[in-house]
């Protein structure tokens, strides 16, 4: 097959990114009589583009040394600095020191996805005296920096490319596709990267492309959602020692070997250079999501972990997309998702609370170099079975405060009060970015039959909650049309029901009572008007009453 050569900005040997383990760099060295540790307060590559500045704490004790402070770049896979005797930069000590070095981008030396760490020579071998550090700011060597695409409404729909004009109709502002990582990787598209060609699949790409193009070619906000699926051509995108699992949907991506980081880091890069909107045929996407619901390991399998290492592992990874993507495209966004079991279904094996993640990411991150990390949540109704959340307190799963088990729409401001909280907030003291990227109301009951009715009361009064929630952007329905796998297990989520008689085929048959909800309920002239049934199936004389500084107030009878 013939096949196409793409061009790459970023060439040369990109160095070490990320820790191999939970436990890397933790302990103090002994150095001389006392063991004491110089922190990295920032690392930040300077504003000319081509140099970076690192700037510590420090009270080392330079006894039984030669006196100088070193800062060693490492590769994601060396754990310790064993036999080096190289260093990216030396100075002086001090009670602050600062350290600049080239970035060498474009290079084979080049360090955007290196660690750091600052060590002291005893006169035989390095000692390590800090915790690594990552370059934090990316985005300063971006080749775009076009604004992020912010619609001027939070509605969203999981949407069929064959519907786009129905969606269109609907007024949809945001989207979100899949990319099956494990699959990208194959033969019609040679990459050259860190010297290296890697060969990606052209048909598996076209098909992204279309996708992606015919989406942000309508203004529409698109959301990939990146998946890493198992492929026995592809065994270094699994994480080592990873066993296939028949629970498991998608698996851990690896950066933990070299040949992992080089594969996973290449196919990062390719993405996000190729759907950064320089090209209208690949087309533009603004958010990315790394993963699906890594709380529970069915989606993000690695095996049984306490949850330090398991989050090191999975923000490992993360880092080398946010790396990727934010160097690319500086506004793009980047999030890990969580389903709504906030402190329900733990084991601390392969379950694990999104708080306790949350939390878990947050601190990892702070000692080796924060990130813009955003959030991408799933509040279904508990249980998905049955449309109403207004009554899911009486589960007993449901409480206003940070102790719930679950956090769904009955208790969203519980989620966004949380993550208001200044230890929570990003490097520029901003409430992280949120997104509601899955979630819906089925429109079928096993005990009451079909009630399309109550779905799309529970739509608009959802919708309500977030719309009037000045901390979540966006609010993705599941979805434009029934899937029959999910109808058939009592799931009939869809703005229009589909035909069972097509196997797994996904096709439209009759709108229901939701999708002139939807249609209609961004819009100021129509919204109440549209959502007035609503009121009575929820148990309500206003919506003021029940939505938290509801947005059409003022224009409320």
């Amino acid at each position: 097959m013939k096949r196409i050569k793409i061009g790459r900005a970023l060439t040369g040997l990109v160095s070490a990114a990320f820790l191999c383990c939970a436990t890397a760099f933790v302990s103090l060295a002994d150095v001389g009589s006392a063991g004491v540790q110089a922190e990295i307060q920032s690392c930040l590559i300077n504003s000319d583009k081509n140099n970076v500045t690192v700037k510590i704490s420090n009270t080392v004790n330079m006894e039984g040394t030669d006196g100088v402070l070193y800062l060693v770049e490492l590769q994601p896979y060396q754990s310790n600095l064993d036999g080096r005797t190289d260093y990216a930069a030396k100075a002086s000590p001090g009670s602050t020191v600062t350290f600049t070095f080239p970035l060498n981008r474009n290079t084979p030396q080049d360090r955007l996805y290196s660690k750091f760490v600052v060590a002291v020579w005893d006169g035989t071998k390095y000692i390590e005296v800090s915790k690594p550090h990552y370059i934090t700011n990316p985005e300063m060597v971006a080749a775009n920096t076009t604004a992020f695409n912010a619609p001027l409404t939070k509605k969203g729909l999981n949407i069929e490319l064959n519907m786009l004009g129905d969606a269109f109709e609907l007024g949809v502002k945001h989207v979100a596709t899949n990319i099956a990582f494990h699959q990208i990787l194959g033969e019609g598209i040679d990459y050259q990267f860190d010297g290296k060609t890697y060969h990606f699949d052209k048909n598996v790409i076209k098909g992204y492309d279309e996708t992606i193009s015919a989406l942000s070619g309508k203004g529409m906000t698109v959301t990939a959602i990146i998946l890493n699926g198992w492929n026995d051509k592809t065994p270094n995108l699994i994480y080592p020692g990873t066993k296939k699992s028949s629970t498991a949907f998608y698996y851990m991506f690896n950066t933990a070997t070299p040949e992992g980081l080089d594969e996973t880091r290449a196919i990062a890069s390719f993405l996000a250079e190729r759907y950064s909107g320089a090209n209208p045929n690949s087309g533009k996407i603004s958010n990315w999501i790394i993963g699906n619901e890594i709380n529970n390991q069915q989606w993000n399998y690695v095996g049984a972990r306490d949850i330090t290492s398991y989050v090191q592992a999975y923000q490992n990874a993360f880092r080398v997309f946010y790396t990727a993507i934010k160097s690319t495209s500086a506004n793009d966004r980047v999030y890990y998702s969580l389903d709504y079991n906030w402190n329900n279904e733990i084991d601390n094996k392969v379950k694990y609370g999104g708080k306790a993640i949350v939390d878990t990411f947050n601190s990892i991150a702070n000692e080796q170099g924060q990130m813009d990390w955003g959030l991408s949540y799933h509040p279904y109704p508990c249980p998905m079975t049955e449309p109403e959340f207004w009554d899911d307190d009486k589960t007993g799963l449901i409480t206003n405060d940070y102790n719930s088990p679950v956090i769904n729409f009955k208790n969203l401001t519980t989620l966004t009060n949380y993550m208001a909280q200044d230890p929570l907030k990003s490097p520029t003291g901003h409430v992280r970015h949120i997104i509601l990227t899955e979630q819906g109301f089925t429109a079928t009951s096993q005990s009451r039959g079909n009630i399309p009715q109550v779905q799309a009361a529970a739509f608009a009064y959802s919708y309500y909650l977030v719309d009037s929630n000045p901390y979540i952007d966006a609010y993705i329905l599941s979805r434009q049309v029934d899937a029959p796998l999910e109808v058939r297990s009592g799931l009939s989520f869809g703005l229009w029901e589909c035909a069972m008689d097509r196997g797994d085929d996904i096709v439209a048959t009759k709108r229901r009572k939701i999708w002139q909800v939807f249609k209609d309920i961004d819009k100021k002239k129509y919204t109440l008007e549209t959502t007035e049934f609503a009121k009575s199936i929820i148990g309500i004389q206003k919506w003021s009453d029940v939505v938290p500084d509801f947005r059409w107030k003022s224009i409320e009878k």
